[in-house]
């Protein structure tokens, strides 16, 4: 009882942590680094609503429906649904996703410490040093990687607001089509959702729990508590760009470990494990290729969404996620549906679209 009273508090904390620190991560590539368009903000709390709250869902009701890890559950969820098995290639992407997210954290974290703190050392050879430290951290135990994370969070957040450049005020533009794609990614690649982070984290208690919504409200209220606090940083200075690595290096570990734990599961060769981890990380020691690979991490991120919403809204039976959910009133099951069947993937069809349409 008590270790699953303390991953329901661990589970919102690590939801907050993680999703402040792929948002810091994303939104300067996404152009709103510094930029506090109200307008942009309101239409990103509102994907959150729409968008990430549904799929929360998703991933809890799949978590509760498998009792297994993401990408060994696949095997079975397939075959209850009578569903071909190429739908299982979605673990396959999220999986891989995992480590490749970390690595374009990593990257950014040394960016920010080559442009304010170590100027002196190639960010290349920062994102090295820093991935080397995350994979080493990767071993220890996850309540420590967990307390780093938080520490490191909360560290840069009152340093960029101590010793950080004053932020813009906030002001309120037209919205574009192009902003949809953004406040697409930051809804849902931002807060790590379609990976299996959370279905992960909360198996121990989802397996006790009869209504999904007990464990959904505590992380999505974390994730959007961390989009709010968001709006107060900005890690332009030494402290903060320091603290914020600590941050960064924390929540890749977590990653990396959270990744191999999925592979471990699905008993996969333990040199093959490693290859893809390593792969997926290192390949963004390659300067020239950072443009390619942000714009990839958007699309793959918004990708495995797309699956997962076709998959649950459309291919799974009814009854399945249902009985899952264990909804109080018909009508929240209803409109969740709603959500996932038809608002979900033309949402996330249209982000690609206004994406994409950023390239030309």
């Amino acid at each position: 009882m008590q270790d699953n009273a303390m991953t329901r508090w661990l589970s919102p904390l690590m939801a907050f942590c993680l999703s402040f620190i792929i948002i810091a991560t994303l939104a300067p590539i996404v152009g709103i680094q510094l930029d506090r368009q109200l307008d942009f903000w309101l239409l990103w709390i509102g994907t959150m609503l729409i968008l990430a709250l549904p799929i929360c869902y998703l991933e809890i009701a799949l978590a509760k429906r498998s009792k297994t890890t993401a990408l060994n559950a696949l095997s079975s969820l397939t075959r209850d649904a009578d569903a071909s098995q190429k739908w299982r290639i979605v673990g396959w992407l999220a999986v891989v996703f995992i480590p490749f997210l970390a690595g374009g954290m990593l990257s950014n974290a040394s960016q920010l410490l080559g442009q304010f703190a170590l100027n002196g050392i190639a960010p290349n050879l920062l994102f090295i040093g820093l991935a080397i430290v995350a994979i080493l951290l990767s071993f220890a135990p996850r309540k420590i990687i967990l307390a780093l994370s938080v520490v490191g969070v909360f560290a840069s957040l009152i340093l960029s607001n101590i010793m950080g450049a004053a932020l813009p005020t906030w002001h309120v533009t037209p919205v574009e089509f192009s902003e949809w794609g953004s406040a697409t990614v930051l809804a849902l690649v931002a807060s790590g959702l379609g990976m299996g982070l959370y279905w992960q984290s909360n198996l121990a208690v989802v397996k006790q729990q009869d209504i999904a919504t007990k464990t959904v409200l505590p992380i999505w209220i974390a994730q959007l508590i961390a989009v709010i606090a968001f709006g107060f940083f900005a890690a332009n200075a030494q402290m903060p760009s320091f603290a914020f690595a600590v941050a960064v290096i924390s929540a890749a570990a977590l990653l990396l470990q959270m990744a191999r734990e999925q592979l471990l599961h699905r008993q996969l060769n333990i040199v093959i494990q490693w290859l893809l981890i390593l792969a997926a990380v290192f390949v963004w020691a390659i300067p020239a290729m950072s443009p390619i690979f942000n714009t990839l991490l958007m699309l793959w991120g918004l990708v495995i969404c797309l699956i997962y919403a076709i998959f649950a809204g459309w291919i799974m039976k009814i009854s399945h996620l249902r009985k899952a959910m264990n909804f109080s009133n018909e009508l929240f099951y209803n409109l969740w549906r709603i959500a996932v069947r038809v608002v979900l993937p033309v949402s996330i069809i249209l982000a690609m679209i206004a994406i994409i349409g950023q390239l030309f």
